[in-house]
């Protein structure tokens, strides 16, 4: 494996009924990656199983955020632990089983020949179960947008299933994402590209949620869109 040190973070909001089984197939597919769970106080005892678990696995280990703060703050979170501990690379999911495990090591193998491995609905082999048809035209609207006005050289380009290089995310500064919420996936490839980071996709099948409830709505639409007119305005 050419990353020694690899993290997966996962952050999460009430996600007690799909935490452990991904939590179990992520450390079978990955045995010598560690696990961050960063948790918003999820009231369902997310955060709780996370650390009561870490007790007897020295693979996992969980940052609780005093309340409910954002996918992307969250995921900023992982970086920033991850930057701190010298890891060699992040891998971001979702923590609803709507990323398969199963893709994991083709990410990793990704990351060989670029700086950031993009798990991608919308390249060549990737595909999409289980979601309705105005849920798949708004994110066909949102990614065909950031190609044309951030000029962002990848398909998908609001998918969280990605893998980095700790290499590339130290030549950027975290603290100039502004996004707390899923704008972030755009905002956080746009200061790559700009600092010279290099893509790619690699194929995933993406499925809806196995339990729990999504927490995409319109207004994350919205924020969306407002945050790629600001970048294009400041490109």
């Amino acid at each position: 494996m050419p990353f020694p040190r690899i993290l997966v973070a996962l952050a999460t909001y009430n996600e007690i009924e799909n935490v452990p089984s991904l939590v179990e197939a992520i450390l079978k597919i990955l045995p010598s990656a560690g696990v961050l769970i960063i948790d918003d106080n999820s009231p369902d005892g997310t955060g709780n199983w996370c650390d009561e678990r870490a007790t007897t696995d020295s693979r996992l280990a969980c940052v609780h955020r005093p309340g409910k703060q954002g996918l992307g703050s969250a995921t900023i979170a992982g970086m920033r632990w991850a930057l701190e501990r010298d890891y060699d690379a992040i891998i971001t999911m979702d923590a609803d089983w709507s990323h398969h495990p199963q893709h994991l090591p083709e990410l990793v193998n990704g990351l060989e020949a670029a700086d950031v491995a993009i798990g991608s609905r919308y390249c060549a082999g990737g595909q999409i179960e289980g979601w309705p048809l105005h849920r798949r035209m708004m994110s066909h609207t949102i990614n065909r947008l950031s190609r044309v006005l951030l000029r962002l050289p990848v398909s998908d380009t609001s998918g969280a299933y990605r893998a980095y290089r700790i290499a590339a995310l130290r030549k950027i500064d975290l603290a100039n994402i502004q996004a707390a919420g899923y704008s972030y996936l755009e905002e956080i490839l746009w200061h790559l590209h700009r600092a010279g980071a290099t893509f790619r996709e690699v194929p995933i099948t993406f499925r809806e949620r196995r339990a729990g409830s999504s927490k995409v709505n319109l207004a994350e639409a919205g924020g969306k869109i407002a945050t790629l007119l600001r970048l294009a305005r400041t490109r």
